[in-house]
Formats: C-alpha cells, structure tokens, sequence
C-alpha cells in the first residue's frame, strides 16, 4: 500500500478475494477531508486490483463513523466549502462505483456522512446496537455527501424527507424495517457476517456480477427502455466471457450451483 499523509485514517485489508476498507481515526471515525481523500484512494485502490473480488467497508467494533469532521468544518466559509464541496461527494461516489460487490458493516453510530458511507455500499449489514441517521439539519446544514439523493432511491422519498427533516436517528429494527439496512445480527457478528457474504461472492463470476451491478445502477438512473437496452448489451456480452462457459458446462454436466470459477 502506497504511504501517504493519509495512511493511519484508513486501509485496505484483503483475505480471500474480499478488501477490507477500514475506517481508523478513533475515537469515533470522524470524516475529516484527510480521510474522505484516503477513502477516495483506497476505493480506486479496490477498484484496480485483481484480489479484490468484493469489498467490506468498516469502522470497527465500536462505531461505523459518527459523521464529519465538525471543528473542521466550522471554520469553513462559503468559498471554502464550494470549492470543497465536489470533492466530498466524489471521494464517497468512488465507493459507489468500485465494479464489485460491496457491503457495509455497520457497528454503533453511522451518522451524516457516516450514513452517507454505508449508502454508497450494495448492501448494509448492521448490529443489534447500530444507529443511523442524517443530523445535519440540526446544525443549519442538509447531507452533502449524497444523502439527499441516495437516500430517497433505496427507502423512499417520504421516509427520506422524515429522516433528514427531522434529523432524528433509527435503531438497527426500524432501520431494518425501512430498508435502510438489509440485514441485522449480533454486535459481535457484524464483520464476520459482512466478510463471509463478500467472501461468497469473490468466488463468483467477476464480470457477470460487475454486469448485474452496472446494469441495476445504470438502470435507476433512467427510463425503462434504455435500462432494457443496458441490460441487453451486458447480457449478450457475458456470451463471449469464460466464465459464462463455465457456468453453464458445469450446469449441464454436474446441476446447478457448482461451478467453479477462476
């Protein structure tokens, strides 16, 4: 991993095709510009190497990242966050566009941008003691790293407006119940969880599984016939991918589901 300025706020651990982003900044993870950046580099990073099949990103057992940097922020004016502001939401729209499946594990607070973070992933795994939201309307302030938009597409706009209008947080059941996290388990259990989800998806087919997200994402994005026309561009191309011969010679040859694929 290349050293940086960056280098003790986050990293990249990777066992069995899954990398690990890993928030440090302790004690409760706060997203400094330093650590935006070095989120932006490590999910280039995961995006670029060949033994990342799919990603986990985590604060650690305590907390997934309580939100920005507020003393840093407060001293910001109006020039300062404009020419800011761009690079906040693209150093967690790296994270939204890394080609791999992606979950987030989500432990204690993910709050403002740290709710942000966990949005930008494929899916959310949280513990019993997890608590998100988008406080920042009680600073004056609306989400700037994508809250106001990724937000409304996965639960909903009514939901969305209750949640930042009221700036109020939710526990791991009704978090859950919106659809703002997928799945939740044991404080203890959280990465173990995440990781072995990712871990299963590492040994599938890379490129189908970078078709399928594309094609979901690209597709939210527009309207029905071009989504169509997304998907079937991506599907007759998996045509001339090996993996998709090797998925259907073991299909005929062995029955479903036991591929193995390089």
């Amino acid at each position: 991993m290349t050293a940086n300025l960056w280098c003790m706020t986050a990293h990249l651990e990777v066992s069995e095709g899954v990398g690990t982003i890993r928030l440090d900044r302790p004690p409760m993870n706060a997203l400094d510009i330093a650590t935006q950046e070095r989120i932006r580099e490590l999910a280039g990073e995961a995006t670029r190497r060949e033994d990342v099949r799919a990603v986990v990103v985590y604060g650690g057992e305590k907390v997934f990242a309580a939100g920005a940097d507020i003393k840093e922020m407060q001293v910001m004016d109006h020039a300062a966050m404009v020419a800011r502001a761009r690079g906040l939401q693209d150093a967690f729209t790296a994270v939204a566009k890394i080609p791999k499946p992606v979950v987030a594990a989500v432990t204690g607070y993910a709050l403002g941008g740290g709710c942000e973070l966990a949005l930008c992933a494929d899916v959310r795994f949280a513990g019993e003691s997890a608590r998100l939201g988008q406080p920042e309307i009680l600073l004056g302030l609306i989400p700037g790293a994508g809250g106001t938009q990724r937000l409304p597409r996965l639960i909903g706009p009514s939901k969305a407006k209750d949640l930042i209008f009221t700036g109020r947080m939710v526990k791991a059941p009704e978090a859950l119940a919106m659809g703002l996290v997928d799945r939740v388990v044991p404080d203890a259990e959280v990465y173990t969880e995440a990781h072995a989800w990712a871990a299963r998806l590492a040994a599938g087919p890379a490129i189908a599984l970078r078709a399928a997200k594309e094609s979901v994402d690209a597709g939210l994005e527009t309207d029905l016939e071009t989504g169509l026309a997304i998907e079937r561009n991506w599907f007759a191309g998996l045509f001339a991918t090996e993996d998709r011969e090797t998925g259907m010679r073991s299909f005929v040859e062995d029955g479903p589901g036991k591929a193995t694929f390089r």
